[in-house]
């Protein structure tokens, strides 16, 4: 052994027990993933603007709160929603157990959820426009501007999530496209980047999914 070895050793362990920096983890997300991340952020930081401009405004304009009721069928359509994101948390075992099948259900049980979100959101809007006229404008597009962020923001949310439709769509047809044959479920399992393509669908969809949870919270407590 040399004498300088011991040396070499500890210098090569030095920092070895410490937890890695913030930018070294990013250097080791997938670009793919870190641009989903980066979206999320995007798309985050836009809604916090819109709500809070549409707290402003609505606790700016003078109307008591509790005034008016929203729609029941938007408590209906989180329901949905909350269901479809659990349904899809159920895709990584399912992934992870080789189980194919398994995974078509799940994932068209998900996007039926979702086309079902969609529909109910609109019944909601209607329902709005509905009332608005039986109040003289007082939720309609023309009447109070906080009544209009209620449209603005549900339709801009419903938009963000069918974008995370097209790409489930999409991966449920390759999903279920494998299924039906034992060599392709096999280079489906073992390929890296379906599993990334559904961790970046999980990623996407459960933010979507709380994102509307909070938006939601706030039409409820000060519509």
């Amino acid at each position: 052994m040399s004498p300088d070895q011991p040396d070499k050793q500890r210098f090569n362990t030095i920092g070895a027990g410490q937890p890695a920096s913030g930018f070294a983890r990013m250097e080791r997300v997938p670009p793919l993933l870190l641009m989903v991340y980066l979206s999320v952020g995007a798309v985050g930081i836009l809604f916090v603007v819109l709500l809070g401009a549409y707290l402003y405004t609505r606790l700016r304009n003078g109307v008591p709160l509790g005034l008016y009721t929203l729609p029941q069928v938007f408590s209906l359509s989180t329901i949905v929603l909350l269901i479809s994101s659990y349904t899809l948390s159920q895709a990584n075992r399912l992934y992870r157990s080789d189980d194919l099948p398994g995974l078509v259900r799940c994932l068209s049980a998900t996007l039926l959820l979702g086309l079902l979100f969609s529909g109910l959101q609109v019944v909601g809007w209607k329902q709005l426009l509905l009332d608005g006229s039986l109040l003289s404008g007082a939720v309609t597009l023309t009447g109070k501007a906080s009544a209009t962020y209620i449209y603005l923001l549900s339709a801009l949310h419903v938009v963000h999530l069918l974008g995370g439709v097209l790409f489930l769509m999409a991966l449920l047809w390759r999903t279920h496209h494998a299924s039906r044959d034992g060599i392709r479920s096999l280079f489906f399992i073992r390929n890296p980047y379906r599993r990334m393509q559904l961790r970046m669908l999980s990623v996407y969809w459960h933010f979507i999914d709380g994102l509307w949870v909070v938006m939601f919270a706030l039409f409820l407590f000060f519509y």
